[in-house]
């Protein structure tokens, strides 16, 4: 059976026949398949710090300005004020929504000292209050922030578990979608009481922790009925346009491809792999330090800007102007695309941020700059940041970034003495183009070889390069081959001398033989002239032969004639003979 290929962005995710509110929180909504259960309660859990408020908030406000929804948010714990202060650095209006219509920030203050519990006690108070706060913006959404607040203050573990029901039984049966945030438990338990985790349609646990001296928040699914989901821990960030989430599942195999080949800007590199490489296809170049990585690398962004496209260098070991500088050495001036506005330069530390902010920054710079070429300079240097795993599927995310959005990606990482085969990020099996730079060693010198490992697609070559860099730009130099094998550097400039001085040894013994035989001929056509006058006297001589043996056989006829003659005329007139008797 054939394969089904499905076009860019239709290949099928997680499906599920329960209606789904989307949260417009970006990377969330793919790891659940849709969103939130619409019409139900999601238990958003976590410890301080984790973002479970921020969660809430931007479900509301996603809701009201990207799907129609208004909101409302009951809070417990912060004013009004406040929440519309903490979040505007986030980009989110929350006065201007509530001045709009699309939003309602209630703020509940309770203090259990003021509470005292007599008979029974609910929360009929709460639903009317909610109720009519709905009913003004027509809401289709809620967030309660925080449940554990409004508990606390009922003390009994009975009256909170029925109250808690019957709270979720009334926001069904208004079908409202709503968020719910609550405190960690003890002892292992998603909450303080441990029972909203089991009456909730859907739970989300947010981890925010320590790892080697760097923060990093994690966001796991633990229950959604009805709907297939996520179960893995994803990273999450918090940047100034809300939350990113960076589910798995982002890197589905569904970008477009390209037959176009570009030029990595160094003529003898596009000819052994087939004239360039696809548009929109990764390059790996690793190898070991001062091969060469970033200058290859730059050629390729240099030749992308001269063809008026636009380009991102990123580094995480240099700075910008380090880098420009350093390029000018070998003739490549990046400063003028820089100028020109066709080339955006930035370098930070790989250890500045974890890794969410690491891939959070990225795909800022890939958005803001819509590069068509972009360069990740020593992407091995993300190993200092987490374990192999998580390196390897940040970096994946980066290529898949740069694929979705048709950018030719051009990654550079070290690999180390022993390893030459491999570097630092396992993400060889990922790219299109690998591109090995080897130092080797021979005849008191170092010099720099250039590998095609793979290139899918393409017919590469298999030859070994030298590679040079020279005060014009990268450059690759036919295979010189000696008895050795492969020669480089000064091996090679002898080689190349040996075979110019045969050649002129060569030359010098055929233009001697040139020559010589120029001589014979010289001597064979006199030779030849000379017995052409021979022959020519010979048969002159034997025309004149001819000729007097004609006249004399001309002669000698005519001189019978006349003695024939003569004899007839002497015989007419002779008298006649007597007779002596």
């Amino acid at each position: 059976m054939a394969a089904t290929i499905h076009p860019p962005g239709t290949a099928p995710s997680i499906r599920s026949t329960l209606a789904k509110a989307p949260t417009g929180i970006r990377g969330f909504d793919e790891l659940t398949g849709g969103g939130l259960p619409a019409g139900r309660a999601t238990l958003v859990t976590g410890g301080p710090g984790s973002c479970k408020t921020l969660f809430g908030v931007e479900f509301l406000v996603r809701g009201a300005q990207e799907f129609d929804e208004p909101g409302v948010l009951l809070a417990f714990e912060e004013s009004a004020a406040d929440l519309t202060v903490n979040v505007a650095s986030l980009g989110f209006d929350l006065a201007g929504l509530e001045a709009d219509g699309q939003l309602i920030i209630d703020a509940i203050r309770i203090d259990a000292s003021e509470i005292v519990t007599t008979g029974d006690f609910d929360l009929d108070g709460l639903f009317i209050r909610l109720a009519s706060a709905v009913q003004s913006v027509g809401a289709r959404r809620v967030v309660l922030d925080t449940i554990e607040v409004l508990f606390g203050a009922l003390g009994d573990e009975a009256i909170v578990r029925n109250e808690f029901t019957r709270l979720l039984r009334w926001l069904k049966d208004h079908e409202l979608t709503t968020v719910i945030t609550g405190e960690r438990g003890r002892e292992g338990q998603l909450t303080r009481y441990g029972i909203e985790e089991y009456a909730s349609d859907c739970v989300i646990v947010l981890d925010h922790r320590m790892q080697d001296e760097i923060a990093t928040r994690r966001m796991r699914v633990v229950k959604y009925r009805g709907s297939l989901h996520g179960t893995n821990e994803y990273p999450f960030l918090v940047t100034d346009r809300g939350l990113r989430v960076w589910p798995i599942t982002s890197t589905s195999l569904t970008y477009a491809v390209s037959t176009e080949r570009v030029s990595l800007g160094v003529p003898q590199l596009d000819e052994m792999v087939g004239g360039g490489v696809y548009r929109g296809s990764t390059v790996l170049i690793t190898g070991t330090a001062g091969t060469g990585k970033t200058t290859l690398a730059a050629s390729a962004v240099d030749a992308a800007c001269a063809r008026g496209e636009s380009a991102l260098f990123v580094s995480f070991e240099e700075a910008p102007d380090q880098i420009v500088r350093n390029l000018r050495s070998v003739g490549i001036d990046l400063g003028r695309w820089v100028d020109q506005g066709l080339l955006r330069l930035w370098g930070e530390r790989a250890t500045a941020f974890g890794l969410e902010a690491h891939l959070s920054g990225i795909e800022r710079l890939l958005e803001e700059s819509a590069p068509t070429v972009a360069v990740l300079d020593a992407v091995g240097s993300l190993s200092n940041v987490g374990a192999e795993a998580e390196v390897t599927s940040a970096v994946v995310r980066e290529v898949d970034m740069m694929k979705s959005r048709g950018i030719t990606g051009i990654l550079t990482s070290l690999s180390h003495d022993g390893q030459q085969e491999s570097s630092s990020v396992a993400v060889s099996s990922v790219v299109d183009t690998w591109l090995l730079l080897r130092n080797v060693e021979s005849d008191g010198e170092r010099n720099r070889l250039l590998f095609v490992m793979k290139s899918r697609g393409t017919a590469h070559s298999n030859q070994v390069r030298e590679f040079l860099l020279t005060d014009h730009g990268a450059e690759l130099l036919d295979v010189t081959v000696g008895a050795r094998g492969v020669l480089t550097g000064s091996a090679r400039l002898a080689q190349a001398a040996e075979e110019r001085a045969a050649a002129a040894d060569r030359s010098a013994e055929l233009e001697r033989r040139r020559l010589a035989l120029a001589r014979r001929t010289a001597a064979v056509d006199a030779e030849v002239a000379a017995l052409r006058a021979q022959l020519a006297t010979e048969v002159a001589e034997l025309d004149r032969l001819a000729a007097e043996e004609s006249r004399g056989a001309s002669a000698r006829a005519a001189d019978r004639e006349r003695l024939a003659r003569r004899r007839e005329s002497g015989s007419a007139d002779a008298p006649p003979a007597s007779r002596d008797g």
